[in-house]
């Protein structure tokens, strides 16, 4: 959520960030809104004072014996004003009600260093590593070595749920556990404290992220119960503080955490319809940090960082893209997609995005933070990655890894856990 303040005071820098979204915002009816509740709060103070001034009169005068009409009149007076109070609260709630609703639908202001684009074809390469895979065979999409090796099952997935769902079936099924449990490993092995939270969460934490109420379409609903399936870790793992002041000495706070994530996916019909790309249903392995806004960027770049370890450890070549203004996440500031390299489609494939959300997410959430010897508190700043799309990996491996006679070597680091050498 914005600043009411910085969007009061500086109307006009917020509308020039915001239209760098491509997405331009008629600031004005909530800036209205806004002016209606101060004149409320004004006139409601100014009356509540008036109000307790008559009370204290009231009491003076029966005190000295004073006649009847004017007590009756101030009480008349008294009376009155617990009306129009009682209207006023009423109206303030309301408003205040709308203005929330305005302030809900407005996105994160891109940071000032972020290159300003229309869309993803404006998005900067940062950097490459490894090298775009060539081999003197002819790679087969990941789905085509799936059939083979009978991986995962698509039809009757299907039958059990609808399109878009897959099972893993066999060795498909070890090796995505496997890269599961290998990256929890890595992470926690560099400071990061693992967490297994709730797959189902209530509306206030899709709210505090960011989620609804503008992508309510993208998520999965249980309205009897007002708990929505998780789009992704951050959530449930982020308002795990919600609403709490932490000291200043519990920052920075870093956290993994694997769940499956649903997404419907809303928009994207006839898109990656084969393999495990693009599905309703898959694991993914979250980072989340929480940290002192002093330490932002440098926390931001280790995210990057973290993430693209494991790329280089599976010997997968990845690329990181710096998003343009017109293509950043709707909470998201600042952030860095990790692509990596696809050999059958030849084409890099999102893989993760890093995010730096500022204060947008803490402010929705309310998790601050409380430094000695100062007075009040302070919002955190809030950062996530995908450290990684499991599937996506896998689709990685199994078109890195094939061999010339179908079969799919498996990356060093996962040989332990899998506890064989192909598939």
């Amino acid at each position: 959520m914005l600043d009411l303040k910085l969007l009061r005071e500086q109307p006009a820098q917020v509308r020039e960030q915001l239209a760098t979204r491509q997405q331009p915002i008629d600031l004005q009816p909530l800036l209205t809104l806004d002016e209606q509740v101060r004149l409320r709060e004004k006139q409601r103070s100014q009356l509540q004072a008036e109000s307790n001034d008559i009370g204290k009169q009231v009491g003076q005068l029966m005190r000295a014996g004073a006649e009847a009409t004017p007590l009756t009149n101030l009480r008349h007076r008294g009376q009155a004003i617990k009306q129009t109070l009682a209207s006023l609260e009423q109206e303030e709630r309301e408003l205040r009600q709308k203005l929330q609703e305005w302030l809900l639908q407005l996105p994160n202001l891109p940071a000032l260093d972020v290159p300003v684009g229309a869309d993803e074809n404006d998005n900067i390469e940062c950097s490459r590593w490894g090298d775009e895979y060539k081999s003197k065979i002819d790679i087969l999409p990941h789905w085509e070595v799936a059939e083979k090796l009978h991986l995962f099952e698509t039809e009757r997935s299907t039958k059990i749920a609808q399109s878009r769902f897959i099972t893993l079936w066999g060795a498909g099924a070890a090796l995505e556990r496997a890269l599961i449990q290998w990256m929890l490993n890595w992470h926690t092995q560099r400071g990061y404290i693992e967490v297994l939270p709730p797959f189902l969460v209530n509306s206030q934490s899709l709210t505090g992220t960011g989620q609804l109420p503008k992508f309510s379409q993208e998520s999965f609903a249980c309205r009897e119960d007002d708990l929505w399936l998780i789009p992704t870790a951050e959530v449930p793992v982020t308002n795990l503080y919600r609403d709490e002041i932490l000291s200043v000495e519990q920052l920075p706070i870093y956290h993994c955490a694997w769940t499956p994530c649903f997404r419907r996916e809303a928009g994207s019909y006839g898109r990656d319809t084969r393999g495990l790309i693009r599905l309703h249903q898959f694991n993914k392995v979250e980072l989340v940090k929480i940290i002192h806004p002093e330490t932002s960027a440098q926390e931001h770049e280790q995210l990057v960082q973290d993430a693209t370890s494991l790329l280089e450890a599976l010997k997968l070549p990845y690329r990181v893209m710096e998003l343009c203004t017109g293509d950043l996440g709707f909470a998201a500031q600042k952030c860095f997609d990790l692509e990596v390299w696809l050999p059958a489609q030849k084409t890099y494939r999102e893989i993760s995005s890093c995010s730096n959300f500022g204060d947008f997410q803490a402010r929705r959430a309310g998790i601050r933070y409380r430094e000695p010897g100062k007075k009040g508190t302070e919002f955190v700043h809030t950062l996530n990655g995908s450290a990684l799309a499991v599937g996506r990996t896998m689709a990685a491996i199994l078109e890195q890894y094939q061999q010339a006679d179908g079969r799919v070597h498996i990356p060093e680091v996962l040989q332990p856990i899998l506890g064989r050498e192909i598939l």
